[in-house]
């Protein structure tokens, strides 16, 4: 268990726009930084981080919270995982108590997986360096391959005795569940027996983007024909090796930095790259590219420099892999070496300075490289020729971003040396094949009107005709939601209390008071008070209740830690409330944000910033508050009437008068005009 002292000193020292940017490439918006949510596949940025208020919002999806919560709902962390990552980060040194076999036992199921997976890390990691088979076995292998000490130990990597249960039997002995051992892969039960996966290999750990171990790559170090030379983990509930890409973790800070992304083959072609000095590398593990991996880089990067070896086969075989990458709106670059070399041997014989240069002047656009590969074959084969072109074009039309297809048309037209027209017509013809085989959907919904020849002629038919319109509006549009003006208010009163509570403003209140006439005027009185008693004591004086249940049980948990805390901090209170209630505190006040994703400045569009000073915000809105109550309840009066024609009813209309009367009042006060 972490002490709260501890927790404490976290929150304090965690930036949230530094947290989440190990994840997500963030870029500045005004105030606010934005980016690509992590959380669904887009384009177009709805991603807000507020460094001044400390808390995120993924419009996408509707998530938010603070850097803690960001850890959570993306990494999957419990709590305290969450808060020990944040200490590691920023070097704080946390008080905890020491997990008894009992708690290991009941902690969740994936955790549990977590758990056993960092034990293993650990345990390869110790008999590689400690005993003497793993000395003079993997770690000989890995200095064989020209990996330093420094290097081994920043990559965690390890060895797996060559004994059939020894990994296994350590687990077991530290109070690890069989049933977890078996889940990650790492022990095979089979009936009564049970023996280690990785027996007698070096081991390469799988790391999230957060650094945590996910899962294992194993290669065999003795000669077995019956045994695969490389392995990886199974899948697992925290394994999927679709979605994961081996040296992100490492790699993330200076592909985000660099803004451009090295993909490679194998462990080793990543390892031996950063002992070169180039870090915005990783590997898709050898597996077939997936979406999902490519959308991991999309967090960090718009660019990738797929490195091939000098195999032509296989270089064939990853071209599937670039018309992926071109789907997700990417910029791709290949760059293959001489034949006979890979990335691994190429960095391993080379200077830092020799590989850069290197990787500069060869690394070919897309079209130029998949042009070169495919002309070879068919350049004396007009048939095969045509279909390389055809071939090319279909690669051209998985880019969503039209003026980049005109331009690869024109950059395909010239390599190949044919008219640019017959290029452009195939497109068109690939793109209506896509278009039918998606089912396209329908044009957008459009609206006609009766029209009025008195109709303002710069009314947009976009917004539909004005309230007042007195003809028949025939549309295909579902109802437009109307307005919910007293959920609107509440969740104001809830912002309001969130920033401002603890402030002390000056509140100019008008009093009904009699002059030396003997009438009833207002006259002002200014008082002195803390925002949330303001509030407080307005709300409890017209006994006003919230109708939003949500809002009502964050207003009382406000009013009471404002009540006991007199240094009342925004980010802290957020992250000691339901994860229910800290999503919807953030999704209150980063909603004006969204307009920020928007970026009216780069089209000199500039809205103008809404001046109020405190005391006028909360005053205004109990103010409007109370008006818009006293409207629902004139508007009850008068339904009342109405279904009582008959019986005149001088009590009702009475009220109406008297409520009136008081919105009259209301409204000088808010210097309005009735």
């Amino acid at each position: 268990m972490i002490s709260p002292a501890s927790i404490d000193l976290v929150f304090e020292t965690a930036r949230v726009e530094e947290v989440i940017g190990d994840f997500v490439n963030l870029k500045k918006a005004g105030s606010n930084f934005k980016g690509l949510s992590p959380f669904s596949d887009e384009r177009s940025p709805s991603f807000v981080v507020s460094p001044v208020k400390q808390i995120w919002k993924d419009f996408s999806t509707g998530k938010g919270g603070t850097s803690v919560s960001f850890l959570m709902e993306h990494e999957h962390f419990t709590y305290p995982e969450a808060i020990k990552y944040l200490a590691k980060k920023y070097n704080i040194e946390i008080e905890e108590t020491e997990q008894s076999n009992e708690q290991k036992e009941q902690a969740n199921e994936r955790e549990s997986l977590y758990l056993v997976s960092e034990f293993a890390n650990t345990y390869f990691q110790k008999i590689l360096h400690k005993t003497d088979q793993g000395k003079s076995i993997g770690l000989s292998y890995f200095k064989e391959r020209g990996f330093t000490e420094e290097t081994i130990k920043k990559f965690d990597l390890g060895y797996s005795l060559n004994e059939w249960q020894g990994f296994t039997d350590e687990a077991l002995k530290q109070g690890y569940n069989i049933d977890y051992l078996a889940k990650t892969g790492l022990t095979i039960v089979k009936g009564d027996k049970r023996f280690d996966r990785f027996k007698g290999r070096v081991l390469f750990p799988i790391k999230s983007m957060s650094g945590r171990v996910l899962g294992f790559g194993g290669r065999i170090l003795v000669l077995d024909k019956k045994a695969a030379k490389y392995m990886n983990s199974p899948e697992s509930d925290i394994y999927h090796k679709s979605k994961v890409l081996y040296g992100i973790y490492h790699a993330k800070q200076s592909i985000a930095k660099e803004d451009n992304c090295y993909l490679v083959e194998g462990y080793t072609d990543v390892i031996q790259f950063h002992q070169t000095g180039i870090t915005n590398v990783v590997a898709s593990s050898g597996t077939a590219l997936t979406p999902d991996q490519i959308r991991l880089i999309n967090r960090l990067t718009k660019n990738i420099t797929v490195l091939f070896d000098g195999d032509a086969a296989g270089m064939r075989a990853s071209l599937r892999g670039i018309d992926l990458i071109l789907e997700q709106g990417m910029n791709v670059k290949v760059c293959t070496f001489p034949e006979g070399e890979d990335p691994d041997s190429f960095a391993k014989q080379n200077t830092l300075e020799e590989v850069s240069t290197y990787l500069t002047e060869n690394a070919k656009d897309f079209i130029q490289f998949k042009a070169s590969i495919l002309f070879e074959e068919s350049k004396n084969d007009p048939i095969k020729k045509a279909d390389t072109v055809r071939d090319i074009v279909n690669s051209i039309s998985k880019i969503p971003d039209q003026i980049k297809k005109e331009i690869y048309i024109q950059e395909c037209a010239r390599i190949m040396d044919m008219s640019e027209s017959v290029l452009f017509s195939t497109l068109a013809q690939i793109d209506s094949k896509t278009a039918k085989d998606n089912n396209s959907k329908p044009a957008t919904n459009k609206q006609n009107y009766n029209m009025d020849p008195n109709m303002d002629p710069n009314q947009d038919p976009r917004e539909g005709p004005p309230d007042n319109y007195p003809f028949e509006v025939i549309t295909n549009k579902e109802p437009v939601k109307k307005v919910d003006v007293q959920y609107l208010l509440e969740r104001k009163i809830i912002e309001v209390l969130l920033l401002y509570g603890n402030e002390v403003e000056e509140f100019e209140d008008l009093v009904l008071k009699e002059n030396e006439k003997g009438d009833l005027v207002l006259e002002p009185v200014v008082h002195e008070a803390k925002v949330f008693e303001k509030v407080f004591l307005d709300l409890q004086d017209d006994e006003m209740e919230f109708t939003n249940t949500q809002f009502k049980e964050l207003y009382y948990t406000i009013i009471d830690r404002l009540n006991q805390d007199t240094k009342f901090e925004l980010k802290t209170f957020i992250n000691t409330v339901s994860t229910d209630m800290s999503s919807e505190i953030t999704t209150i006040l980063m909603d004006d944000d969204r307009y920020a994703l928007d970026d009216w400045n780069r089209m000199n569009i500039f809205p103008k910033e809404k001046k109020m000073s405190i005391a006028q915000l909360v005053s205004e809105t109990i103010l409007n508050l109370r008006c818009f109550l006293i409207d629902q309840k004139v508007k009850e009066f008068q339904q009342e009437t109405l279904q009582n024609k008959k019986d005149s009813n001088r009590n009702i209309l009475e009220e109406v008068r008297d409520y009136s009367g008081l919105k009259m009042l209301l409204s000088r006060k808010l210097n309005r005009v009735l």
